[in-house]
């Protein structure tokens, strides 16, 4: 590790799942102050984070957490959107409950989020926002018809943030992982059936022959959070071991 994110200041929503642990985790080890801001705490203590309850769908949590931090840093230099939910169904198979509900995790929770953290980034030398989009934003598999809308709604939303907010200095961009070995990919493969051939099956179908672990994402994040990543902003980085790079008919 080399510091790169020495004294700076980080938030990571969701950062108590597969993906956000990892950032959390990285960002510590290059030296920042992080806040890991999630439903509930997942396992043990973690060097260097300190964690707070958080919904991000609730405005006044958003509200008490950005200004609590005012109080306690004075500026806010990274600001990480990672919290998330996945629907597997079509839109009949969708309620109004559900779709209401993944748009106010995955989308209104961004807002809600980065909209109350901008008066702390304002205050930062160099701020950056990661948000979370995914492949499913560019194409789709099957089953995710909300999950995919939502992720189209994080990549157009990432794009107008940076164009609204470069001129203060905030720097956003969004990450967009293929399969990753969390949670979430384990859920998609359920519990029945030859589970094993069906990850084998996973892996194949990308060029480079496995999924992503959250580690690989992390990697990523922590690059556009640190000063090294200056001159990026308002991209949707794709991270999916050239999954969508490769015309899938041509695999039959």
């Amino acid at each position: 590790m080399a510091n790169i994110l020495s004294g700076k200041t980080a938030v990571v929503t969701g950062g108590e799942g597969g993906i956000g642990a990892a950032i959390c985790q990285r960002f510590a080890a290059e030296g920042a102050q992080v806040v890991s801001a999630d439903l509930r705490k997942n396992g043990d203590d973690k060097t260097g984070v300190e964690f707070r309850e958080y919904d991000v769908t609730s405005e006044t949590h958003a509200q008490e957490l950005f200004q609590n931090l005012q109080a306690q840093w004075g500026a806010l230099d990274i600001l990480v959107n990672a919290a998330g939910i996945e629907i597997e169904q079509t839109i009949e198979e969708t309620s109004l409950e559900d779709w209401n509900r993944i748009f106010a995790i995955n989308v209104t929770g961004t807002f809600l989020t980065a909209k109350y953290a901008m008066p702390l980034m304002r205050k930062s030398d160099g701020a950056s926002i990661i948000n979370f989009g995914s492949y499913d934003g560019f194409i789709a598999d099957p089953s995710l018809a909300a999950y995919c809308a939502t992720k189209g709604a994080v990549h157009a939303l990432t794009k107008a943030m940076a164009c609204d907010h470069g001129p203060e200095g905030i720097r956003v961009n969004a990450v967009c992982p293929g399969f990753v070995d969390t949670p979430m990919l384990q859920s998609f493969f359920g519990s029945s059936g030859d589970i094993e051939s069906l990850k084998q099956a996973v892996r194949d179908v990308h060029p480079t022959r496995t999924y992503g672990k959250p580690v690989d994402i992390a990697n990523l994040v922590n690059w556009l959070a640190s000063d090294e990543a200056r001159y990026a902003s308002g991209q949707l980085w794709v991270m999916d071991g050239g999954l969508t790079a490769q015309v899938q008919q041509m695999r039959l």
